[in-house]
């Protein structure tokens, strides 16, 4: 118990995040069934639940942030899905579970997962190397980096999500540019509203999760 006691939550938060995301990458890659693919939903829901557990004082702002990712998440991609106009021609598939308007639920707490990783990984670098910066400059900085972090994100990730079946894009299969430019304006709105919430902004685990992240796709993009 006393060598248990030794690690914090965020420590325990990120081995059991490397944990499943190591099982979860070698079985999409030599596991021949779905049984990986249809976990998704289940992992998303897990690393939630580790963000929300590790996110210290979680106060009316920080709800308000949850609460307006996911419904921007679910509202744009809703759009999306419906008329084409926003990211391109594409379909969500049955993998990431229940959907309204054509969009599983999960994407809602996927545009959270993502803008706020994106945000907390970016504040804490700026925090380190750029702690002069104050004012308009910082916002903006902080803004525009944070937001390009989430479209890179979003660029590594597409080619797996589309081999699995996560969704599929209509035309030629190609992911259009204007995908990613949609990507960038949403996460700007995203992460300005992070970047002006009164909540803490010091979770560790949220940025060792991103680098868990892009690792998980970086490899999966390579060699799936």
């Amino acid at each position: 118990m006393q060598l248990l006691s030794r690690f914090n939550k965020f420590q325990w938060a990120t081995a059991i995040a490397v944990f499943f995301h190591v099982i979860g990458m070698f079985g999409l890659l030599f596991y021949q069934g779905d049984f990986f693919v249809n976990a998704t939903s289940t992992n998303l829901l897990l690393v939630l639940a580790l963000l929300l557990w590790t996110q210290d004082k979680k106060n009316t702002a920080f709800w308000s942030y949850f609460f307006i990712c996911f419904i921007t998440g679910m509202a744009v991609e809703i759009v999306g899905v419906q008329t084409s106009a926003l990211f391109g021609h594409y379909g969500y598939g049955d993998v990431l579970g229940y959907k309204i308007g054509g969009v599983p639920l999960m994407l809602g707490v996927n545009w959270f997962i993502v803008t706020y990783c994106s945000g907390m990984a970016v504040h804490g670098l700026m925090q380190k190397y750029q702690p002069q910066l104050t004012g308009i400059t910082k916002a903006f900085i902080f803004i525009v980096v944070a937001a390009a972090t989430a479209v890179f994100y979003d660029w590594l990730m597409e080619p797996v999500a589309i081999k699995l079946g996560y969704w599929q894009w209509g035309g030629d299969g190609s992911v259009p540019v204007y995908n990613y430019i949609t990507w960038f304006i949403v996460s700007l709105l995203l992460l300005t509203i992070f970047h002006y919430a009164r909540f803490s902004k010091q979770n560790k685990f949220a940025v060792n999760l991103l680098i868990v992240h892009l690792l998980f796709f970086g490899i999966l993009r390579n060699f799936l």
